[in-house]
C-alpha cells in the first residue's frame, strides 16, 4: 500500500520524490545512448533541468515542506502531490509522467513518452 501525501514522513517523501528524479534520469540517458534525443539533464540536489535542443528548458523541483514536486516548462507551471501511488497535478489532478511526457514532446518537437517504471 502506497503512503497517501497527507501520511508521508519526511523521509518517505525524499525518497519517493528523489526516485522520480533518478527515473527521469535514467530515460534521458537512455535516449542520449540509443541517439534518440540529445537532452542535457543537470541534477543539483532535488532540481533537475532538462535542456532540449533549440534551448528551450523544463524544470523539475522537489519542495519539501509542502511535500510536492514542481514541473515548469514553457507551456506553465504545475504541483504535484503524492496520492495513491502517484503524483497528481493540484489543479487538474493529472498524472506528472503523462504531465512531463507531453511537455517535453511539445518543447522537443518530437514524441517522447516518460514512464514511472
Amino acid at each position: 500500500m502506497s503512503p497517501e501525501s497527507s501520511s508521508l514522513t519526511d523521509a518517505e517523501f525524499h525518497h519517493v520524490a528523489h526516485a522520480v528524479l533518478a527515473r527521469i534520469e535514467s530515460i534521458v540517458d537512455a535516449w542520449l545512448q540509443d541517439d534518440v534525443i540529445d537532452i542535457d539533464s543537470a541534477r543539483t540536489g532535488g532540481l533537475l533541468e532538462l535542456s532540449f535542443p533549440g534551448g528551450s528548458k523544463i524544470v523539475i523541483n522537489t519542495q519539501p515542506p509542502l511535500h510536492e514536486i514542481w514541473l515548469a516548462a514553457r507551456s506553465g507551471g504545475h504541483h504535484f502531490r503524492y496520492t495513491q501511488g502517484l503524483w497528481r497535478d493540484t489543479r487538474d489532478d493529472r498524472e506528472f509522467f503523462d504531465l512531463l511526457s507531453k511537455c517535453a514532446s511539445e518543447q522537443a518537437a518530437r514524441a517522447l513518452v516518460f514512464s514511472p517504471s
